[in-house]
């Protein structure tokens, strides 16, 4: 029995990928309407997994497809709250502070890359949580912060509760759409197949002409500037900053936990990550530290049983690709019998 040679293509979109951004764009609209009819609370929430969606999108694109596996991406989280309540203190408006701190994050961690991107392994990864020990400790000494006493950015007292609230949603909206729309286009191109093939095997990628630290910087920066959009974000909705929260480790736990479930190296796998922990929040956020366990032992029960996570398992079950980042050998369905 043989393949028909021209029963054989090399597929990117499929019906059910186009399908998918025609739903996910006409979601996106329908969530843009939602502070008419959803109520305070509710807005809160949705906000608060927007931003998770940023957080997880933005570590898998590190880990997942670049192979930089980082415990300490918490630095980029804090500095995008404390560059945001430094400039609104200057006298910008709050709101457009956030951009612009997250965007002097990105400048910084520039820099920073030229040396964090010398390690490799284990050492990058504990050498990102060295640095962000270390920021937290130089933001302390800021005479504004009050070092662990911190600060509120009060510059959003200037709008009542339902415009700051609305402003808040409608910003977080776009920076989720407009981030997770770069980071699929980035990925769909050269440099994005140049990032997995680095992921894959650095040395293999390097004897054919990809530009190894390049094309890691391009996306450390770029995960250093969306995890400071999403740290900017829960400012505004918290409005206190404090650095111990803020530079806290567990920002990076929630991140590793997420791409974890949803399937690490999986686009689809960090939105679905993102919302399973959104939910698990929601019903045992309350129970304290039993709710810090049950993740910890969920973490541990995927990496046992579920090594891909659940998108990883569909697609393997199903060969279910609804946002399909690289490209797919599609054979025939039928075999040719040649007698």
């Amino acid at each position: 029995m043989t393949f028909l040679s021209n029963d054989i293509s090399i597929e990117r979109w499929t019906r059910s990928s186009r399908l998918t951004l025609a739903v996910m764009a006409a979601a996106i609209a329908v969530l843009a309407l939602a502070p008419a009819f959803l109520g305070a609370g509710m807005i809160d929430r949705m906000t608060a997994l927007f931003i998770y969606v940023i957080l997880a999108a933005m570590w898998n694109a590190l880990a997942g497809f670049g192979g930089l596996v980082s415990v300490g991406q918490q630095v980029f989280f804090g500095l995008g709250a404390y560059f945001t309540i430094r400039l609104a203190d200057a006298g910008l408006n709050p709101f457009v502070a956030l951009l612009v701190a997250a965007i002097v994050t990105g400048a910084l961690s520039i820099p920073l890359s030229l040396f964090m991107l010398r390690l490799k392994g284990g050492e990058f990864a504990i050498g990102m949580w060295v640095v962000a020990e270390l920021v937290h400790l130089l933001v302390n000494l800021d005479r504004l912060i009050q070092g662990e006493t911190g600060t509120s950015l009060i510059s959003l007292n200037v709008y009542d509760s339902a415009t700051r609230r609305a402003a808040i949603y409608w910003l977080s909206l776009t920076a989720m759409t407009a981030l997770l729309g770069t980071l699929f286009t980035l990925m769909r191109s050269r440099a994005g197949a140049a990032m997995q093939a680095i992921r894959d095997n650095e040395d293999a990628a390097t004897s054919v002409g990809v530009r190894v630290i390049a094309t890691k910087r391009l996306l450390f920066v770029l995960a250093a500037f969306g995890i400071a959009v999403a740290g900017g974000l829960w400012l505004a909705t918290a409005t206190t900053f404090q650095p111990k929260t803020y530079f806290s480790v567990q920002w990076t736990a929630y991140m590793i936990f997420m791409v974890l479930v949803g399937g690490i190296g999986k686009f689809e796998g960090a939105i679905l990550g993102a919302i399973l922990f959104f939910v698990i929040e929601t019903i045992f956020g309350g129970t304290g530290v039993w709710y810090l366990i049950g993740l910890g032992a969920t973490a541990v029960l995927f990496s046992l049983y579920l090594p891909h996570g659940l998108w990883g398992e569909i697609e393997r079950r199903f060969g279910l690709q609804l946002l399909p980042v690289g490209y797919r050998l599609r054979l025939p369905d039928l075999l040719k019998d040649k007698r």
